[in-house]
């Protein structure tokens, strides 16, 4: 590509400020006589901003595998467009293919290939020249450094999903994205994985985009989170907002003597927990802290420790997502 063909596809990036751009998008599957067709994605509206860590959560079978192939074009979309970093997908295939590296959750790698040599075919499928490569350094950034030259079966099965990363950053693509990326491996990988993701975002200025079901991942890790069910965007917003939409909040006091009755503000839910702590969960919007310790000392409690809890992703996904 030159960069003259490159120019306005990449002054539509910088105009927009967005990495992906995706708009009505449908994907219906055909039935097979017995099974009627699916309509996995229903038309789905998403911007990822450049230079993110944006996570797309949601439950099995909610559409996530479906618009993550579709990005790497592997899946044919029914309807709707789809933009990658700036390059669209019916207009540009090759270069919005390009710009995007996708670990897969499938470990699909060929057991008589050496990593060195498994990033060498795949650089050559990705067109990108010999003087372009990196198979060393990707290597190195991933942990494989004194794995190059070994068999792919003789790795361990963390060490294969750290080939897996290597093969989806060796043609230099400005959007990863990491498809369940963490599933069945050990901490120490886990939190080294993290390492380089975050390594990836600050020096490269990679956007990186995260399926995961561990949600405490996603909490920790990502800008801002789309959550997805039975094909459809339930919500878009960053992290801290979509935490702040549950507004329950638990004060859980450690009383040196059991409690007895306590006046406590209207809407408050009071709990003896079996080690004798009391827990009172309110609404942030309509009583305060303050005034629930107020209650307590003034029924004379005599009060060991106290400690809030508040509502994490988890609650926040199962409260979006529940269908009952």
């Amino acid at each position: 590509m030159t960069d003259a063909a490159n120019a306005p596809e990449d002054a539509t990036r910088a105009a927009t400020g967005h990495a992906i751009e995706i708009a009505g998008l449908r994907k219906t599957y055909g039935g097979d006589g017995k099974t009627p067709p699916k309509e996995a994605l229903k038309g789905i509206d998403l911007t990822i901003p450049t230079g993110s860590i944006f996570g797309l959560l949601g439950p099995n079978g909610a559409g996530k595998s479906t618009m993550i192939n579709i990005m790497a074009g592997l899946v044919r979309k029914s309807a709707g467009r789809v933009r990658i970093w700036g390059f669209d997908q019916d207009v540009n295939p090759r270069q919005s293919r390009a710009a995007i590296g996708v670990m897969p959750q499938e470990l699909n790698l060929d057991p008589f290939f050496s990593p060195a040599d498994a990033l060498e075919v795949q650089a050559g499928l990705y067109g990108v020249p010999k003087a372009q490569r990196d198979t060393r350094g990707i290597l190195d950034l991933v942990g494989l450094s004194d794995k190059a030259d070994a068999y792919a079966r003789t790795l361990s099965g963390g060490m294969r999903r750290r080939l897996l990363l290597a093969k989806a950053l060796v043609h230099h693509p400005q959007v990863l994205v990491l498809d369940e990326p963490t599933a069945g491996v050990d901490i120490e990988l886990r939190q080294m994985l993290w390492r380089n993701v975050r390594r990836l975002n600050a020096e490269r200025g990679m956007t990186i985009i995260l399926t995961t079901h561990y949600l405490e991942e996603a909490q920790e890790m990502c800008d801002e989170i789309a959550i997805v069910n039975h094909g459809e965007l339930v919500i878009r917003d960053r992290t801290e907002n979509l935490l702040n939409r549950l507004d329950g909040k638990t004060l859980v006091i450690t009383p040196e003597d059991p409690v007895g009755d306590i006046d406590l503000p209207p809407g408050v839910e009071r709990e003896t927990r079996p080690d004798g702590s009391l827990a009172l969960t309110y609404s942030r919007g309509k009583v305060s802290a303050a005034e629930l310790l107020a209650a307590v000392n003034a029924a004379g409690v005599s009060i060991r420790d106290v400690r809030t809890e508040e509502a994490d992703l988890e609650d926040v996904f199962v409260y979006l997502t529940h269908d009952g």
